[in-house]
């Protein structure tokens, strides 16, 4: 088992910057996909970014230029960059992994085996 623990969340300025964090731990040998979603009241959760465990990075395009994800292999962390904040960024984001080698829909729930329990990110005008 793979526990996710996500942090870095809270409140910004329309405009302004956070950085996620999530701390992997457990069978941290056993995933290669990891990725950022986020979900809001009442919506379906949606991919974010994706990245695997050698640096290969994807983007939804409403976030690329201004989010950035990655993961670093010595702390088992990953991490999201978020910069040029707007209020539509407001969601509750979650990170999860994926055992999978090959993983086309990488902004598909259905992929992902272990889910954090999720940060609150709230951007105001």
């Amino acid at each position: 088992q793979v526990q996710l623990v996500e942090s870095g969340g809270g409140s910004v300025q329309a405009g302004g910057s956070l950085t996620l964090s999530c701390a992997a731990s457990g069978d941290v040998y056993s995933y290669y996909h990891l990725a950022w979603f986020r979900q809001g009241a009442g919506e379906e959760r949606e991919g974010v970014a994706g990245v695997t465990t050698g640096g290969s990075a994807r983007y939804a395009d409403s976030v690329k230029g201004r989010f950035t994800i990655s993961y670093d292999n010595g702390k088992k962390t990953l991490y999201l960059r978020m910069s040029s904040l707007a209020p539509e960024d407001s969601n509750v984001y979650y990170c999860a992994t994926s055992r999978l080698f090959v993983l086309r829909n990488w902004d598909q729930m259905g992929p992902y085996n272990y889910w954090g329990q999720g940060t609150q990110v709230t951007v105001s005008s």
